[in-house]
């Protein structure tokens, strides 16, 4: 098996970056209380939809030796009570472009979000 160099691992998460502001409209990162599909192409569940926050564009906000950093997402409001169990990330093309497991990949405060309540990410860092 190859192995990839941190500084070539960088540049793909850079061109992630910049995919997620392809398109005409925002990234956004969805919060979900479902079972995680298998991967990215199978379809979430709308029903299970608890909240949906907006990254500004462009999203990419630096490169360091280390991480690939993002702006922080808007506030949003949680549109249903439940435990967010994994997230969704589409591009501004409304494209998916990746699967985060909550507690794993992405860390929350709380996961159990009440309707009516608000949600942001203050900080999001893509390490290789």
């Amino acid at each position: 098996m190859s192995k990839t160099s941190d500084k070539a691992k960088l540049a793909m998460i850079q061109s992630f970056a910049n995919f997620m502001d392809s398109g005409s409209q925002s990234a956004t990162v969805v919060f979900y209380e479902s079972p995680q599909p298998a991967n990215p192409s199978v379809a979430a569940d709308p029903s299970k939809k608890l909240v949906t926050l907006t990254l500004p564009e462009p999203c990419f906000k630096e490169v360091t030796a280390t991480y690939v950093e993002l702006h922080p997402s808007d506030t949003a409001t949680v549109i249903k009570s439940g435990t967010a169990i994994w997230a969704r990330i589409f591009n501004g093309a409304g494209e998916v472009a990746a699967d985060l497991t909550v507690g794993t990949d992405i860390s929350l405060a709380n996961t159990n979000l009440a309707l009516g309540g608000t949600l942001s990410i203050t900080s999001i860092k893509l390490r290789p």
